[in-house]
């Protein structure tokens, strides 16, 4: 078991990594003195792999709680089911003072943070990440999003969680296509910011692929402590910083939008937006191509999309001019120098943008 901590003065928190982390429960929550009355989030088919356990230990430190399911799918985070479920959490606390946990990968994370962060101005919220994906990233770091229906993401807060318990044993469930979903995530990290685990990665993909246990807890560790370290300096993301955590996913969140929530989960999506930032970067003569060919190598050896089918590019186009990552007109994008050096550029030429997009409706 290992521990990174998040340092956030008073909102800081422990990441806590390891194997049958719930047996030891008690030992997590007994510092954190908040209440012991918990709505658990999450969907039905979460629900049946992890209740039981989550009951019997709960039940042994003295928790109560009540499971609500939600939607299996990006649409769960809509307004509409976001206010169904606000009045659930209000019929569930009347008069008690609850905590929320979220038991389940991205989508359940982000919303069930961002009703957290609003319900009663704030209660507090554990996260317990059952997909590599949310162990790796959306778990850490605050951030909490609902979706509009022209664009992701574009109504949020940023709340910090008290405790995220990242059980390795949880991804044994996962099929290998979620598990490629959070890869792509687990690429990003390792090409802004660590070479050696770029390279780590590039020797050991078939190890994670087939799920040895020591291969996924050396990547969620890693990968939790270079967004620890990176929220620490910059948890608002006003210095710039944090900004280089959405490598891939300007052009990224506009393809699943376009796809509808439902053509391209999130890793595709963004393992395509890390091609398409890494083309523009290599048109714009900052990235060698040696290092654009050992990105797109990486991305096929794990089994990632390269390119984009079954949608329009005027489709992506339109949902790319929503990002929120622009300031009024002027686009902003995390390109790349080389591996491990990310930068992030303004008023890029529109016409490299969308000739790279448009390169990635073609085999390469």
């Amino acid at each position: 078991m290992r521990k990174i901590k998040v340092n956030l003065n008073s909102r800081s928190y422990d990441i806590v990594i390891g194997r049958d982390i719930f047996k030891h429960i008690e030992l997590f929550l007994r510092p954190l003195k908040i209440p012991r009355d918990i709505f658990i989030i999450t969907n039905q088919t979460i629900k049946k792999h992890f209740e039981g356990t989550l009951k019997k230990h709960l039940k042994l430190c003295g928790c109560t709680f009540k499971f609500h399911t939600t939607i299996d799918s990006e649409k769960a985070k809509s307004t509409d089911n976001a206010l169904k479920l606000i009045e659930s959490v209000a019929e569930y606390a009347q008069q008690r003072k609850i905590t929320i946990m979220a038991l389940g990968g991205g989508v359940i994370g982000d919303l069930s943070s961002f009703i957290a962060s609003i319900y009663k101005r704030g209660v507090p919220i554990i996260h317990v990440p059952t997909t590599l994906l949310a162990q790796v990233d959306s778990s850490i770091g605050g951030k909490t999003a609902i979706d509009l229906r022209i664009a992701k993401n574009l109504i949020g807060t940023f709340y910090q969680p008290r405790l995220v318990l990242c059980d390795i044993n949880f991804l044994k469930t996962l099929d290998r296509k979620q598990l490629r979903c959070g890869l792509a995530e687990v690429i990003k990290y390792a090409a802004i910011k660590d070479p050696r685990f770029f390279s780590y990665l590039e020797d050991n993909y078939h190890a994670i692929l087939s799920q040895n246990p020591q291969a996924l807890q050396h990547v969620v560790f890693t990968c939790a402590q270079i967004k620890a370290k990176i929220v620490e300096i910059d948890e608002y993301e006003e210095k710039g910083i944090r900004t280089i955590l959405n490598f891939g996913h300007t052009i990224g969140h506009a393809i699943e939008a376009a796809g509808g929530y439902t053509k391209y989960n999130h890793g595709e999506a963004i393992s395509i937006g890390m091609l398409c930032a890494a083309k523009i970067s290599l048109k714009l003569g900052m990235l060698a191509a040696e290092d654009y060919n050992r990105i797109n190598s990486l991305i096929t050896k794990i089994g990632l999309p390269q390119e984009i089918t079954g949608l329009e590019e005027k489709q992506i186009i339109k949902a790319y001019k929503l990002d929120k990552k622009f300031i009024g007109k002027i686009n902003r994008m995390v390109l790349i120098k080389e591996i491990g050096k990310p930068v992030v550029c303004k008023n890029i030429p529109e016409r490299t943008i969308f000739n790279a997009i448009k390169e990635l409706f073609i085999v390469s």
